[in-house]
């Protein structure tokens, strides 16, 4: 099983060094955006139910909602700004997110060139005299040079789920952000 992995990579040949470097960011941004986008930093229940509720702030300084709340209270005359303010946090949400889309449509092109790039190899490696590739390294050869392309499908499937589910995150959170939004901004210009 661990030689056909290693085969696996070396049929890559040295494209797996950009399909590395994908899977590398694919999972650096799947876990950090994972992270920084849990509800206890975007809208910490505490904080949602003192605007709600009509309450004194207090908890969930660090969170998304926290610095809208600032905001407002820093700028009470401009509500404007305040909208625009939630927009960049929003935006800042989404931060990496649209990499995870670059990874899913150029891993498997990066795949695909190192398939043709390998079978290029293989084909060229046919016999002058006889016109006749050698069977058994002709059918390891192509085996080899398709690898490139699975790997590109492997970190290219990841990259589609997560990213499209960390957007739906994204989107839902902006949801709840607009509907407390209104409360911040009437709190805001009461005060």
């Amino acid at each position: 099983m661990l030689l056909a992995v290693i085969d696996i990579f070396k049929g890559a040949d040295v494209l797996i060094y950009p399909l590395a470097a994908c899977s590398i960011a694919l999972v650096y941004i799947l876990v950090e955006r994972t992270y920084a986008l849990r509800s206890s930093a975007i809208l910490p229940d505490d904080l949602v139910d003192a605007v709600v509720g009509g309450k004194p702030v207090t908890g969930g300084q660090h969170s998304v909602l926290a610095r809208i709340i600032t905001f407002a209270e820093q700028h009470p005359a401009d509500p404007d700004a305040t909208k625009a303010f939630a927009r960049l946090e929003i935006v800042r949400m989404e931060r990496g997110l649209p990499y995870l889309d670059v990874i899913y449509a150029g891993a498997p092109l990066i795949g695909l060139t190192g398939t043709v790039w390998s079978l290029i190899r293989v084909f060229s490696s046919i016999s002058g005299s006889t016109g006749m590739p050698d069977p058994a390294k002709f059918t390891s050869g192509v085996s080899l040079a398709l690898s490139a392309t699975v790997i590109g499908l492997i970190i290219a499937v990841p990259a589609l789920v997560g990213g499209g589910i960390l957007q739906r995150r994204v989107e839902k959170f902006a949801a709840q952000l607009d509907v407390l939004l209104e409360r911040v901004l009437a709190r805001a210009t009461a005060k």
